[in-house]
């Protein structure tokens, strides 16, 4: 425990400066007492005429005080020091009734300021085995000190292992219980094991060493030690050998074959080197050597035929005969064959006459010619061919717009309206389209002007013409989320269903639902253009999905819900409703509507209370639930900003705790969720899975804007069945975590300990508050083994229909509708007409959002719907209606309804 600050300020003098009271400069701090030594406590403040040392409720004697004045030379106002010395025995004398601290009080003319208190504590090796957790000060008939029945050796201590390299390692160390608690510290061959300097090291919170993956370095000696201001432990050392297991390298490439002519055989060879086996590590598994048998043709040598028979003799009176190196051919690398191929010999010994031949050169010669004078003659013609070609093409590509038509973009007119076929055209969602790139974000020209873009889910194709998809119900979720997923926009909603409704819609209207969550979506008649039909989706989106920024003391106050897909045309507004978590005051809060675009970043559409900024948007804010009017659909979220201390939001409080417990530990889970169905739904989906039951009906707390953490603590329960793990006495959770709402659902957990595994009964307080702030108390009193009775507060499973279509979706019938949307629009004599329905109705705060659109009856009721939807009392609504238009007599009667 840390000094508790209580500096406080009594008796003031009548019209004294606050500037006169003293200050204290020095105050006294927590200390322990070692051995027999006594401590000493200082406190120095100024202006101060008397200082003097309380403790225990008890004033110190004067002389037991030394007194030291001097001047502070800044303001040069006197300056008095206090010091005072206690001793062990003082301590000892009141043990077993209250902890024994002193505090300082100082006097000036002013009045009197006492400082903070100091706890003097008696410093103990270790504790008796009270079940005292180490930090807490337990509180034994007699002094644990006292006692020789002393534990000294260390609960658990680190064992020798043998890791293989890169596994994980936890040694465990659990030092000797003392006053106060014993810091722990680790060893590596006596050398201080520092986390800050090695990331692969860290120490838990229960001082287990881990080594987050074992390295050749971490072979060591490794020794816990424990020390505080009395002692100083070691534990055994634990030898830890991180070993390598070897491995083969790849094989080498097969060797050549041992013969050069026949069977032999080659080999190839690997070695254990990848790793090497090092510390004790496994060696290689299996051959590191192969061998295969292999043939290797001999090779032939080339050998001559028979020379062949002689030739003629020529006209140059020779002949000749050859041969070929083919008896054998040489093959697998043999020789060739060596000498001549031909033989040449003279046919006349020598003596032969050479014939004159002039008249065959000049026939020779003339043959020649006549075909040179052929080549070039052909030569001709082909050059005049192609010149002639060429001519030609230029003149027909004269108009350069021939060759570039092809690449020109053709302009097709859209298809007329009144072709009743296109509705069942079906663009294939899964590939890719040239007609259109670009986001499906809707473009604003102005204020009152929206146009539909041409994006894939919802493609025109011409004017009328829309998409309508038909599909099994089995697979068409399956095919929603598989269409969404294609689409930029789209990448981060959710890929399951679980918090996804979807449905395809046309001019009558509908509603979507996410079971369970207090969201839904109402698409009024005629919201949709008669003629089109759009397939539209609702989603709930967790917290850690959407990143959504918060400045200052914005605090989010409904789930992130998305509704799609944007860019769609709406003539009415579609109604959104989901629950919040604010208590609403305009004194106190500054709550705005915020939309995300196109590019990711959000953006204030709406602030309640003022005057919109656009009619596009508008918020009606009820207790519980909120239900937004947007005629763009897209990414909402309600974010609030508080404007004083007293702004405070709804924590619903939760108790779990497992459904069987085998084991002689006990669980206690606090849930501190935002007050909103969907969040509760998704605590009470994950305990289910846990294997948690509700042992206390649910607490409703008021979470205020005061930077004051939330606590929880344990308190009555008997100790001779049951006893507490928790070291300290109370949890606590951060202010800012729970004000941002961004982590809709904190919980701590008490682990409970029972001395016996036959103990079933469980009897507890547990408190919930926030610190000088609203606070709850359960009254834990069940049987761990049997007791289901708060299983009726758990939300069913669930059931129903997330998507309903035309008709079914309203409560009031289609044609009642018109008959009192034609009756009210109109005004009517003596106000009867859609102002007094709304005032009836409890809505005449919003009369000039009603009166800004073509039918202010139709608003009224698409709202009624969307509040009343499915338990709403039709006969009331009817006899409302009734009474507005009594006058002039009912148009309908309640049974009509």
């Amino acid at each position: 425990t840390g000094a508790q600050q209580s500096a406080t300020v009594a008796n003031p003098a009548s019209g004294a400066s606050p500037d006169l009271l003293p200050h204290f400069q020095l105050e006294p701090e927590d200390v322990y007492i070692v051995k027999n030594k006594a401590v000493s406590l200082a406190c120095r403040a100024t202006p101060a005429t008397q200082i003097y040392f309380k403790c225990n409720g008890e004033w110190v004697h004067q002389g037991d005080h030394v007194t030291q004045h001097s001047t502070d030379r800044s303001t040069g106002l006197p300056v008095m020091e206090v010091r005072i010395e206690v001793t062990r025995q003082q301590v000892e004398k009141i043990f077993g009734l209250e902890e024994y601290w002193c505090q300082c009080v100082a006097w000036s003319s002013s009045g009197t300021t006492k400082s903070q208190k100091a706890f003097v504590r008696i410093a103990c090796e270790c504790l008796r085995a009270h079940g005292h957790s180490a930090g807490s000060w337990p509180r034994p008939l007699s002094h644990p000190c006292a006692s020789p029945d002393l534990r000294k050796n260390f609960e658990q201590e680190p064992t020798a292992r043998e890791v293989s390299i890169e596994q994980g390692v936890v040694l465990p160390c659990r030092p000797p219980e003392g006053i106060p608690p014993a810091e722990v510290e680790w060893l590596r061959n006596e050398e201080l094991v520092d986390p800050a300097l090695d990331a692969n090291v860290y120490v838990t919170p229960e001082h287990s060493l881990v080594l987050r993956q074992a390295r050749l370095a971490d072979t060591a000696n490794y020794t816990c030690v424990a020390k505080n201001i009395v002692a100083r432990r070691r534990s055994a050392s634990a030898a830890i050998t991180v070993y390598v297991n070897g491995g083969w390298s790849t094989w080498t490439q097969w060797s050549g074959c041992s013969t050069s002519c026949g069977r032999g055989w080659q080999k190839r060879s690997r070695t254990c080197t990848n790793p090497t086996p090092l510390n004790g590590g496994a060696f290689c598994e299996g051959q590191n050597v192969q061998k295969t048998a292999c043939t290797t043709l001999c090779p032939v040598d080339g050998a001559w035929s028979e020379w062949s028979k002689w030739s003629e003799c020529g006209a140059e009176c020779t002949h000749w005969r050859s041969r070929e190196c083919s008896e054998p051919a040489p093959r697998n690398g043999g020789r060739d064959c060596h000498g001549p191929e031909l033989d040449t010999r003279n046919c006349t010994s020598e003596l032969c006459a050479h014939a004159a031949s002039g008249a065959e050169d000049v026939a020779l010669y003339v043959g020649l010619v006549a075909v040179a004078v052929c080549l070039v003659l052909l030569l001709l013609v082909g050059v005049l061919v192609y010149c002639r070609k060429k001519g030609g093409l230029d003149a027909d590509v004269a108009d350069s717009s021939i060759l570039t038509a092809g690449f020109q973009p053709v302009s097709i007119k859209p298809s007329k309206a009144d072709n009743p076929s296109l509705l069942t055209i079906q663009p294939d969602l899964s590939t890719t389209t040239m007609t259109y790139q670009g986001s499906l974000c809707p473009r604003q020209d102005g204020p009152a002007k929206l146009q539909l873009p041409n994006g894939h889910l919802l493609s025109p194709l011409g004017a009328g013409r829309h998409t309508l998809h038909h599909s099994s119900p089995a697979a068409e979720g399956a095919d929603f989320v598989a269409r969404l997923s294609t689409q930029s926009y789209f990448r981060s909603l959710p890929r399951g269903t679980n918090n996804m409704a979807y449905g395809t819609f046309n001019f009558l209207g509908g509603r979507l639902m996410i079971p369970n969550t207090g969201i839904s979506l109402l698409i009024p008649p005629d919201a949709i253009p008669r003629g089109k039909i759009y397939e539209v989706y609702l989603t709930l989106h967790k917290q850690e999905e959407v990143r959504l920024p918060l400045a200052g003391c914005q605090t989010l106050l409904s789930p992130i819900v998305s509704c799609g897909p944007p860019g769609v045309l709406l003539t009415r507004p579609a109604i959104l409703a989901m629950g919040h978590c604010v208590e609403a005051s305009a004194e106190n809060w500054s709550i705005r509507l915020k939309k995300q675009s196109c590019e990711g970043t959000w953006e204030d559409v709406l602030q309640l209370g003022a005057e919109p900024c656009t009619e596009l948007y508008y918020c009606q804010l009820e207790a519980q639930a909120c239900y937004v009017f947007t005629e763009q659909l897209g990414r909402f979220a309600l974010v609030g900003e508080s404007l004083s201390m007293a702004a405070s939001k709804r924590l619903k409080l939760v108790l779990f705790a497992p459904a069987a417990c085998p084991s002689l530990e006990y669980n206690i889970r606090v849930y501190c969720l935002s007050d909103t169905q969907d969040v509760l739904k998704e605590v009470i989906q994950l305990e289910k899975q846990l294997g948690g039951q509700l042992i206390g009906a649910p607490r409703v707390l008021h979470f205020k804007d005061s930077y004051h953490n939330l606590r929880l603590s344990i308190h009555d329960m008997p100790s001779s069945l049951w006893k507490s793990k928790l070291l300290a006495s109370y949890q606590e959770i951060p202010f800012y975590h729970i004000w941002s709402g961004l982590q809709p659902f904190l919980h701590c957990t008490f682990t409970l300990e029972r001395l016996s595994t036959s103990t079933c009964e469980l009897a507890c307080k547990i408190w919930v508050w926030q610190v000088e702030g609203d606070g709850q108390s359960f009254t834990v009193n069940f049987n761990i083994a049997k007791d289901t009775r708060f299983s009726d507060w758990l939300v069913p499973d669930e059931v129903g229909t997330p998507a309903l279509v035309g008709p079914s979706a309203f409560k009031i019938p289609f044609l009642i509708r018109q008959k009192i949307i034609s009756s009210l629009d109109p005004p009517g004599t003596r106000g009867a007409d859609w102002r007094t329905l709304a005032q009836k109705l409890n809505l005449d705060s919003h009369l000039s959002f009603f009166a800004s659109k073509a039918s202010p009856t139709a608003m009224i009721l698409n709202l009624w719907e969307a509040r009343h939807f499915p338990n709403g009392n039709l006969s009331q609504l009817a006899a409302a209606v009734a009474e507005v238009r009594k006058q002039d007599g009912a148009l309908f009667s309640e049974a009509e309804c």
